[in-house]
């Protein structure tokens, strides 16, 4: 069982990504700037994992407040959230998570709560937020995997395992272990996904620790397997969904649903309601991060390119809607037109 960031009373520990999968290392982050730093720098990465590390990271730095007045911490948090929130644009999950601390804050010294109070119910929330994700995962294999048949072949791009959430199932590849937990036999093809490699680092990691039979591609492999009849379907995490049903996922995601439609193949995205960005009308509005260029143009400390050739790193893309066959969230398994059924979820 995958639990890639923990609550400690040392602090939030977290396991580092980032040199997967050669060496597993913890780190211990002692403070929200460290947390911070391991949104900003990968060490945690995938739109749950991002949300539930924020909480903990706001849990961590009120937690390490000198002082007793409330109004203090007030202002103490804003600057936290500020600090928290400049790290990943895209994810909305990190976004949702500042505003429902914020929130539970706000009830609190409502209620009159003094600064320990507020700590502790803080801590509390955050670990609440964690409890919750893992159970919506849970929700999501289960929806998901039935719409899988026995004997499937799924293409997976990314990594939206159980490293890119607060543990345990996952969002895609929720969808995967949820099949196999229903008694189906699954296999998967992860494709690479350049340049950070998640699918290559992380995906085959976690599906071999599972033991479910995967397959590595590089990315532009994706059309030649949907053509020779090897892929079922593809299952795909999201950074933010728009209210239209627009997808923002990782970079390559809308070249994989463009050849799905082309073979026919069903296109399914998988993630929780708190992805869903129902104060953002299309894609068009979601903010695309942009990284490193040394992401493209090294491995490691191998350079890959000539010195001084210009190059593009956007982090993300997005998918429209028309392309997607179905959205598995723990509320249920959302269908066109998305503007209707998304907002029925959250009514309900």
């Amino acid at each position: 069982m995958i639990i890639p960031v923990e609550w400690t009373d040392e602090g939030v520990r977290m396991l580092d990504q980032r040199l997967l999968p050669l060496e597993e290392v913890w780190l211990m982050l002692k403070s929200y700037t460290d947390v911070a730093d391991g949104i900003r720098d990968m060490v945690v990465r995938g739109a749950p994992a991002i949300g539930v590390s924020c909480a903990y990271g706001i849990a961590l730095g009120v937690k390490n407040f000198v002082g007793t007045n409330v109004n203090d911490l007030e202002e103490e948090l804003d600057y936290i959230c500020d600090v928290l929130g400049k790290t990943r644009p895209t994810a909305i999950n990190l976004f949702w998570a500042i505003d429902r601390m914020k929130r539970k804050f706000g009830e609190l010294k409502g209620a009159g709560s003094d600064v320990s109070g507020i700590k502790a119910a803080l801590i509390a929330e955050a670990k609440d937020i964690h409890d919750e994700d893992i159970e919506s995962q849970r929700l999501i294999a289960q929806f998901g995997g039935e719409l899988l048949n026995d004997g499937d072949s799924v293409l997976t791009h990314c990594n939206a395992g159980a490293l890119a959430t607060g543990g345990v199932w996952g969002t895609a590849l929720g969808v995967i272990r949820g099949a196999k937990e229903q008694g189906k036999k699954v296999s998967v093809i992860a494709d690479e996904t350049r340049p950070y490699l998640q699918g290559a680092r992380l995906t085959a990691w976690e599906l071999l620790k599972d033991e479910i039979p995967v397959t590595l591609i590089t990315d532009n492999q994706s059309g030649h397997v949907m053509k020779k009849g090897r892929v079922n379907a593809v299952v795909v995490g999201s950074d933010r969904i728009a209210a239209n049903g627009d997808v923002a996922n990782k970079i390559g995601t809308y070249m994989v649903a463009v050849l799905a439609r082309q073979h026919g193949i069903p296109f399914y995205v998988a993630a929780p309601m708190s992805t869903v960005d129902m104060n953002c009308p299309t894609g068009e509005e979601i903010p695309i991060e942009e990284r490193d260029i040394r992401e493209v143009t090294h491995i490691g400390d191998i350079q890959l390119v000539p010195e001084g050739v210009s190059v593009s790193n956007f982090a993300f893309d997005v998918t429209p809607n028309e392309f997607v066959d179905a959205i598995i969230t723990e509320k249920g398994v959302a269908r066109k037109p998305y503007s209707e059924s998304l907002r029925r979820m959250f009514e309900d």
